[in-house]
């Protein structure tokens, strides 16, 4: 149905009865939406018919309800009609006409109310307490009354008032889009019927039957008759034999001849399946095979080139020392020369030759270790330089903040700004290839920088008297002691909390005298007055009374040991663990002291299982991989056994009995010496009870390794 867009309520003239006064929000016209679709379409049913305009008042709300009623029909089916609206039983609602009750029996006509006519009626509850009267729906919000009169023109002309009663459906009207005339421009839009579908009529048979829509199939097999006939020759009948065919009877097959034929078939296809499924067995081996060669020549490449970049860093380390810790390798390197050098003499020489070649010997040492301390006296210079640097970057980096989202952000503060123009001043004064003029520069933006004191008045008066000497032309040679004394002065102002707030946190000594009160003491060889991060610490938690320096300076001048061994060792047992567990704890309470222990006392510096005593090839696992690495539960091998002895299963199936209790009674000696650090008490798991054999036999076992492990040292030591 086509419903034209554009004032077609010239054909149809709706008003409202001029008796009644209208309802609020109820025009006589229906405005069109806003998608430009007629009003009073799609959905809306119009019943025509001898009724009357019932205005109900809903006391005492106020609120008020328009139906199109026939006037024959009595007030109690006006009653049920209201209560099927609003909700509320019928024999509770009471209507009144003029502020009389009206009876239930009456009719509209009896009660005066003409056709196509209205009428005003007040309803109540009778209890309004449990019963409200409220309609179901706001009469404001709609923009069409419930009831309009409209005039209809008859066959012979005459126009006839009729009422009609609006019916509004809930569910929203679809827009089902349109046309527009070419010509005249007017826009067509299709919409729905105004009427309700016909139901059709029940005729009794369940046409949505689950049955009717199931289809059944059958399979049945069927075997059809086939007429067949053979012409010879007869009476009447002759029938040519040229094309005839002499067919002899070929050998009889037995059933057993037969079934013996299918199997040697079976036999033969299984052979050829078996003998495919072994070529496919046999290459997968073979791939496996070459897999293997290949990844055990990558692992042994691998760890030759481990091993030559080892001794290439140890020949590096000898040769152009760079840290404290390489000059080590060089006192050991001097005390195994001077050992090997003494034995010697005393082998070959007697008497006074012996005494001249030993003094010769001691000014040899005396030259080496001169040698050596110009290489310590360089890497403190570069060191030094180093540090600075290093602190200098420190006080002058942005603080870093981790937001809600995540992100790391950086915070400059007037702190960090003037760290970082202190480091860049510093930079510049320090630079040594500069222009004049660039160097004047740098020394006037210095004396302007600095504030006045007395740190700041010796500053000042070196860079005046700086600028005096270059004003002179004095040559760059003889000014760089003055140029180190100001940079001096410069690093100690910078230093300075008063003039540099953001080094307050990076200073050693703090600025506070009382918290030195209980972190300070004495060393008992230097005899000097030292904080506590000094000195040597132990894993029982005491302290050595011996500071770092007095244990260095012990070290070159009597054992001159190597313990980059053992800090080897240390490290990577550090980043195995926290690799295999992140939250691995006493791999990291162990010092290099402790590690050396383990090493030479107790694995007496071999693997326990090649006897190897390469201390750069031998590494700590685990003896049982499924708990974590402690003393006590580790095992020294070297590279190449680590990952054999990694993917062992079960440990009692594959070592021997003898074995897994000499490695047993190395965990009980390591047991026994870290369960007097307190640090460590915690971590000690239970015991397994020992057979008296056993006690008896690792007892002297026991004593004689650990006294081959100090006689070792002691060896190593001279």
């Amino acid at each position: 149905m086509l419903k034209q867009k554009e004032n077609e309520e010239q054909d149809v003239k709706e008003e409202e009865n001029g008796e009644t006064e209208p309802e609020p929000g109820g025009d006589t016209a229906e405005e069109p939406p806003e998608d430009g679709r007629e009003p009073g379409g799609g959905g809306e049913e119009v019943r025509t018919g001898s009724s009357a305009s019932v205005k109900v008042v809903l006391v005492p709300e106020g609120h008020v309800m328009t139906v199109a009623f026939a006037i024959g029909l009595s007030i109690q089916e006006l009653k049920r009609h209201l209560a099927s609206e609003l909700r509320v039983p019928a024999d509770l609602l009471q209507i009144s006409l003029d502020g009389r009750v009206v009876e239930e029996h009456r009719s509209l006509m009896e009660l005066g109310v003409r056709p196509h006519s209205s009428t005003q009626m007040e309803m109540s509850s009778t209890d309004p307490s449990v019963h409200p009267l409220r309609p179901l729906r706001v009469l404001e919000q709609e923009s069409m009354p419930d009831v309009i009169t409209v005039q209809v023109e008859a066959d012979e002309g005459v126009l006839q008032q009729v009422v009609v009663e609006i019916e509004r459906p809930c569910q929203q009207k679809a827009f089902l889009g349109g046309y527009r005339h070419r010509l005249t421009g007017l826009e067509y839009h299709h919409a729905a019927v105004q009427t309700l579908p016909k139901r059709r009529a029940d005729r009794g048979v369940a046409v949505f039957s689950r049955d009717t829509q199931t289809v059944e199939l059958k399979s049945q097999a069927q075997q059809c008759p086939v007429d067949a006939s053979t012409q010879m020759t007869g009476i009447g009948c002759y029938v040519s034999c040229m094309n005839d065919k002499l067919v002899s009877p070929g050998k009889y097959t037995t059933a057993d001849e037969y079934h013996d034929r299918r199997l040697r078939a079976v036999i033969r296809l299984q052979t050829y399946a078996r003998r495919w499924l072994a070529q496919q067995a046999v290459d997968h081996l073979r791939k496996e095979k070459t897999r293997r060669i290949a990844w055990l020549e990558m692992q042994e490449r691998r760890r030759n080139e481990e091993r030559e970049e080892q001794l290439r860093g140890r020949r590096q380390r000898w040769l152009n020392p760079q840290r404290l810790e390489d000059l080590n390798l060089l006192y050991q390197a001097l005390e195994k020369w001077r050992n090997e050098e003494e034995q010697r003499i005393s082998l070959s020489l007697r008497g006074a030759e012996r005494k001249a070649a030993l003094c010769t010997l001691l000014d040899q040492e005396m030259d080496f270790i001169a040698a050596i301390g110009r290489h310590r006296i360089a890497i403190h210079n570069d060191n030094y330089d180093k540090a600075v640097r290093n602190f200098l970057d420190k006080s002058a980096s942005p603080h870093h903040r981790r937001v809600a989202d995540g992100r790391l952000i950086e915070i400059d503060t007037q702190d960090t700004i003037r760290a970082r123009e202190l480091r860049d001043l510093y930079n510049n004064i320090s630079l040594i290839t500069v222009s004049q003029e660039q160097r004047l520069h740098f020394l006037m933006t210095l004396k302007h920088t600095v504030k006045e004191c007395q740190l700041t008045r010796d500053i000042v008066d070196l860079v005046d008297r700086e600028v005096d000497l270059m004003t002179r032309g004095v040559k760059t040679a003889s000014l760089e002691g003055l140029r180190k004394r100001i940079c001096t002065l410069l690093l100690q102002y910078i230093k300075t909390p008063a003039f540099n707030p953001e080094v307050a946190k990076l200073l050693k000594v703090p600025q506070n005298p009382s918290q030195l009160k209980n972190d300070m003491l004495l060393c008992q060889y230097c005899h000097r007055y030292l904080r506590s991060t000094d000195f040597v610490m132990s894993m029982s938690g005491s302290l050595h009374r011996q500071c770092h320096c007095c244990a260095r300076l012990n070290n070159i001048a009597r054992l001159r040991n190597d313990f980059s061994f053992y800090k080897n060792i240390l490290m990577r047992l550090r980043g195995d663990e926290q690799r295999l567990n992140t939250e691995a704890k006493i791999p990291f309470l162990l010092q290099v002291q402790d590690m050396q222990y383990l090493v030479e006392a107790v694995w007496s510096s071999r693997s326990a299982l090649s006897a190897s005593s390469d201390l750069y090839n031998l590494v700590f696992v685990r003896w049982d991989r499924q708990k974590d690495w402690s003393p006590w539960n580790c095992i020294l091998l070297s590279k190449e056994e680590t990952s054999a002895h990694l993917e062992v299963e079960d440990i009692h199936k594959t070592y021997e009995t003898t074995f897994i209790r000499e490695i047993e009674r190395k965990h009980a000696q390591a047991r026994r010496h870290f369960s007097q650090m307190p640090v460590m008490t915690k971590y000690l798991d239970s015991q397994p009870a020992a057979t008296p054999g056993n006690q008896l036999v690792s007892k002297p076992i026991t004593m004689a390794i650990v006294n081959h492990a100090s006689d070792t040292t002691q060896t190593s030591d001279h």
